[in-house]
């Protein structure tokens, strides 16, 4: 499964966008969960081209430059409908650098360890503060049709998802604390 394909159909679902746009979308709101860069997409939207899942217009910007402005055909559309519907499996859990390094911490000092798990600490709250004001535009729950509705419940899950990894650090300093005496060096 391709799942890049379906992001972007996904996205061109919403409106015609170019290829440049579609990257802004993955840098912005779909970035708490996924990640394409200009590499992957470009090649993507040549195959979701010639598959004929999509169709482009060129549009003259100024006197030369030229910008593709992609459209989802019905087929498209078809794809991704049955793709949407689909029940997914559980998957692995995803690789977390951070959390590999504290398996095997019991090699650091404690104040080595304390140190690393503040720095991250910092990292998450400034992400989770950067969620919060994000999640300001919200006043409400946005209509389960409108565009909004997903980005909103992605974005609650982003913030829940920082605000039990600031909790999991913070128990991970507490036991540090109170059992200096399991590190090994």
């Amino acid at each position: 499964m391709r799942a890049l394909k379906y992001a972007i159909l996904g996205l061109l679902i919403k409106r015609p966008m170019t290829g440049y746009e579609i990257a802004k979308e993955f840098s912005y709101e779909l970035a708490e969960f996924w990640y394409a860069n200009h590499s992957q997409i470009y090649p993507e939207l040549k195959k979701l081209t010639s598959e004929g899942h999509v169709v482009f217009n060129i549009e003259i910007s100024g006197d030369i430059l030229e910008a593709k402005r992609y459209t989802i055909t019905e087929k498209g559309i078809k794809d991704f409908t049955q793709w949407i519907l689909k029940d997914e499996n559980l998957q692995r859990t995803p690789k977390d650098i951070f959390r590999l390094r504290m398996y095997f911490s019991n090699n650091l000092e404690v104040s080595s360890r304390i140190h690393l798990l503040e720095n991250q600490r910092l990292q998450h709250v400034s992400r989770l503060n950067t969620l919060e004001k994000i999640f300001e535009q919200y006043q409400e729950v946005p209509s389960a049709s409108s565009d909004r509705f997903g980005d909103f419940l992605v974005l609650r899950g982003a913030i829940m998802r920082e605000k039990n990894y600031i909790a999991w650090i913070d128990e991970c300093i507490m036991y540090s604390k109170e059992n200096p005496q399991t590190s090994q060096k």
